[in-house]
């Protein structure tokens, strides 16, 4: 098989597997070191003909892929893959470059450039976060982990330079206890100290503005050196939205705390108009020094590429310019071009912008607010049936494309948050069991509950009702098969038709 053949054949099967998705079990069914047991335990000592190598790509590690794109995963958050992501990343690693200077490749910095003031205005950020406005600026990260973990580089060096008396054990990083992990991630990579601050089921989980106060006089008084906020738009667990208008005023009175917001799920829904207002994106504008989104999760790009915005870039540079002399160019040094490797950890870049310009230019504006409209209106659909149902309960307020439930039957109203938890453990249970769905489960101040997050493109509403049948089936099985043991007396039996999938 020659190249020319061989690159068709891939063409055509990763097109047979994206139109064959809704009918393939969307979680993998393999056991741990399935895939040593299969291959050679060293490489070939002579080149093999292409053929048996595509052959073996589907024959091993096909069944051992969870289907992110399938119609009926609804766990973690989304992960997109459109063919535009997928022709961008052939072409994107067919001319592979490290990116890491503008002269090395200077279309991969430029368009880079330019397509973070399009996804910036797609959203609605303020002006000052453009790159063409040569003081703030954005750059395309792998996650939205690195994002966090540039913005508290750049925030404790701006500390430090500001503050050249404080010794680094003694500063402090603010996250809340829904904050994602990779705020502790940070804490623990750069070696700082992490307090998580408290958020209460009365205000969605938010983090208000009265709460960082209290603890920002607490830490200081004791003789601490709170240096970064990083709040979050959507968290992972609920969807919360952390009240940054409140949090602003705070922070305008202690104007050494940098504040990052993470909104790597939510941060895309700021494409439609009419979610910015409660999404905080007045607020993100007025203040925030640093805000990332992540486009691969809800945004249509496939992984990697996550969107970090700043207002003043000079904080990143400052902090991560390291330029020897093999590094230096003519343009560099002149100021007169982007050097991107100083706005990261990592010294290379992948061409990631071209996925981002494929996919924008393919879909336009309007193409992408209809995508995440449509996700947003199966959540609504979903979440009524919720409300609605006899089974099961909302446990805090839906977000976007995301609905956090349990199950807790009215006719089971005297079970106490204990004997519910072991309930929906057990109910949690027969769902992950099962290959025709995926869904994941969290814990929101001891209550143990269960995320549905849509954004699959391929969902419809016809799978949204199919996994509401389906849930409903399952916490029918439980209920008939343990009703003594978690309700404490056997309630009326009731016949269970059989589930089927489809």
């Amino acid at each position: 098989m020659n190249a020319e053949q061989a690159g068709y054949q891939a063409i055509d099967r990763i097109c047979d597997y994206h139109v064959t998705l809704r009918d393939r079990p969307v979680l993998s069914q393999v056991e741990p070191g399935y895939l040593r047991k299969a291959l050679p335990s060293s490489a070939p000592t002579e080149g093999e003909d292409f053929q048996l190598i595509a052959d073996d790509y589907q024959k091993y590690i096909i069944p051992g892929l969870t289907h992110w794109q399938h119609p009926s995963f609804f766990a973690y958050f989304p992960t997109s893959s459109t063919f535009e992501g997928i022709l961008a990343e052939l072409y994107a690693s067919s001319t592979s470059n490290p990116g890491f200077n503008w002269s090395v490749s200077p279309a991969c910095t430029e368009l880079e450039a330019v397509v973070m003031d399009w996804m910036a205005q797609l959203l609605g950020l303020d002006e000052s976060f453009y790159n063409i406005s040569e003081v703030g600026g954005g750059v395309i990260q792998t996650s939205a982990s690195d994002s966090v973990l540039v913005a508290t580089v750049a925030a404790r060096s701006r500390y430090i330079r500001e503050h050249p008396q404080v010794a680094m054990e003694n500063l402090v990083l603010y996250t809340t206890t829904q904050t994602h992990s990779l705020g502790k991630k940070a804490g623990l990579v750069l070696g700082l100290k992490v307090r998580a601050l408290g958020v209460t089921a009365q205000d969605d989980f938010a983090l208000r503005g009265d709460t960082l106060k209290v603890a920002l006089e607490e830490d200081m008084n004791a003789g601490f050196h709170p240096f970064i906020l990083i709040g979050t738009v959507g968290t992972t667990s609920s969807g919360a939205v952390d009240r940054l208008d409140e949090i602003a005023d705070v922070a305008k009175h202690y104007p050494f705390l940098w504040l990052h917001v993470d909104a790597a799920w939510a941060g895309v829904a700021f494409a439609c108009p009419e979610y910015r207002e409660a999404y905080q994106l007045p607020a993100i504008n007025s203040y925030v020094d640093s805000f990332c989104t992540s486009f691969y999760k809800w945004g249509l790009i496939q992984f990697d590429g996550s969107c970090l915005w700043v207002r003043h870039r000079k904080h990143l540079t400052d902090a991560l310019d390291v330029t020897p002399e093999f590094l230096r160019s003519k343009h560099g040094n002149a100021g007169t071009a982007i050097d991107y490797r100083n706005w990261q950890l990592g010294l290379g870049k992948r061409f990631r912008s071209l996925k981002f310009w494929f996919v924008l230019r393919a879909r336009g504006v309007k193409g992408f607010q209809k995508y995440i409209s449509d996700c947003i209106k199966l959540n609504t659909k979903f979440a009524q049936s919720i409300y609605e149902s006899d089974l099961f309960s909302v446990v805090t307020k839906p977000s976007l494309a995301m609905t956090v439930f349990r199950l807790a039957p009215k006719s089971l109203f005297q079970l106490r948050t204990p004997e519910l938890n072991t309930l929906n453990r057990a109910f949690y249970a027969r769902l992950a069991a099962r290959n025709d769905i995926a869904i994941t489960q969290t814990d929101l101040n001891g209550v143990f509950c269960i995320r549905m997050a849509i954004g699959a493109e391929q969902t419809l509403e016809s799978d949204v009702e199919r996994v509401l049948a389906l849930m409903k089936y399952e916490a029918m099985i439980l209920l008939k098969n343990q009703w003594e043991g978690i309700g404490g007396r056997r309630g009326r039996k009731t016949d269970v038709a059989p589930f089927h999938s489809h």
